[in-house]
């Protein structure tokens, strides 16, 4: 059984305030411990205002590394670009932030290459931060024919090619893998409204045997999952 401790909010704003509260407390804390930070975060427009928050923070960012939970095989200047959002927000207060796609290679050499990157890193990271689509993919682990090598390859990243691709985004991708999101020392999960609740609180209770991705991701996980949920 997944261990999840939920967290709930009437608007966005309520919880932009409170994720980018833990997830500057989890930054300081790795800071103490150890004077460095690996974060992995999510992309899209959603973490946009949390992100926001956390600029204004008091961090000492030149000592946190921010790679993608996932990213689109597309070059670092077009829209749909992970890791260039990533940039945007944290670059300029300075933060390391590592790509992990190369976008003129194959989606599995592309893998290849994010694997090899990942393992300069200092791992375990003390956070992954995890979106989730209304059908219950997280990261870019979706149905398709990498599906059962992101859940079960100890590596820490693949390529990727969803089936079928996303319309808002039909690209190959790169992904940490299952047992990437749960080296972490931390997971956390944000999502907004009533479809993806029902979806989550499903996959949850169906844990290893679930139809949704995020159920398989997060089952037999030895840490609690922190959700963050919010109504709007």
């Amino acid at each position: 059984m997944i261990e999840a401790e939920w967290w709930e909010y009437d608007t966005s704003d309520e919880m932009a305030d409170a994720v980018a509260g833990d997830v500057g407390f989890i930054i300081e804390s790795a800071l103490d411990a150890r004077n460095d930070c690996l974060l992995a975060l999510p992309g899209g427009k959603s973490p946009i205002p949390i992100f926001d928050r956390l600029k204004d923070a008091k961090i000492n960012w030149k000592r946190v590394t921010i790679v993608p939970g996932d990213d689109r095989l597309v070059p670092v200047d077009d829209p749909l670009s992970n890791v260039a959002l990533l940039a945007k927000h944290f670059m300029p207060l300075g933060a390391r932030v590592v790509p992990t796609v190369s976008a003129n290679l194959g989606y599995r050499q592309a893998g290849d290459a994010a694997e090899a990157r990942l393992k300069d890193l200092k791992w375990p990271p003390d956070l992954v931060w995890l979106g989730m689509g209304t059908d219950g993919h997280t990261a870019s682990i979706f149905p398709g024919p990498d599906y059962d090598e992101a859940l079960s390859s100890p590596r820490r990243a693949i390529g990727t090619m969803p089936d079928p691709l996303p319309p808002e985004a039909p690209v190959a991708r790169v992904t940490l893998t299952r047992s990437a999101i749960l080296s972490a020392r931390t997971i956390l999960l944000t999502i907004a409204g009533d479809k993806k609740r029902a979806v989550l609180e499903e996959a949850i209770e169906q844990g290893a045997k679930s139809a949704y991705p995020i159920g398989r991701v997060l089952a037999d996980a030895e840490q609690a999952i922190d959700i963050h949920w919010s109504q709007a």
